[in-house]
């Protein structure tokens, strides 16, 4: 588990060590799905749990519902910011209390296209595509988390055009209006990055 700071709170692991949730409502959502992703949406749950009940016992058993925009969120508690990701045997969640958050971890490919790499990084294009194949495809990675955690923050997803944030390869914390973005790299090899805005009031 990583304290962010107060309030703030990151937790990744391998898919395969986290034990499925058993809370009733999440077991009730993951019945509507095809078997594979039930089974990444209760292991997602069950690491949310998992911070919940070391960071904020008190939220440990609300149900984890979606907002108007497809976002989780906790019910009856809407002031706690909570977000999961998923991305090849990696799960990750984040918790913040009191703000919005975002969380993202993403297993690099073996390598990048330039069509790809222009459209997350374009000024910073050319210097990628110059590294090697693996090197290239990891520093895409890492932009790409901080990208999507500042959409997931905001809870626009895609439609935030998280593309067009402007993610200096190799950088480790940035703002993108009024969210701050942190590149974990000190915390895990496997690309993971979270966003987060100002605390909320009331």
């Amino acid at each position: 588990m990583i304290r962010i700071e107060d309030g703030v709170w990151v937790w990744v692991q391998p898919a395969a060590g986290v034990p499925a949730s058993t809370h009733r409502d999440d077991l009730r959502r993951a019945a509507a799905l095809p078997h594979w992703r039930a089974d990444r949406f209760l292991r997602g749950r069950g690491l949310l749990r998992q911070l919940l009940h070391a960071t904020a016992p008190h939220l440990t058993d609300a149900d984890v519902a979606p907002d108007q925009r497809g976002q989780p969120q906790l019910a009856g508690y809407p002031q706690a910011g909570v977000s999961i990701s998923h991305s090849e045997g990696h799960l990750a969640c984040a918790l913040a209390v009191g703000r919005p958050i975002g969380v993202d971890v993403q297993h690099p490919a073996r390598s990048v296209g330039a069509g790809l790499a222009h459209r997350l990084l374009r000024a910073h294009a050319p210097g990628v595509l110059a590294l090697p194949p693996g090197e290239a495809a990891d520093a895409v990675a890492w932009v790409w988390t901080a990208q999507e955690a500042c959409v997931k923050a905001a809870g626009s997803g895609l439609a935030g055009r998280p593309w067009s944030i402007d993610v200096k390869p190799g950088a480790r914390c940035g703002r993108w209006g009024a969210y701050r973005w942190i590149s974990l790299r000190e915390y895990s090899d496997t690309p993971l990055s979270c966003a987060f805005g100002t605390p909320r009031e009331g």
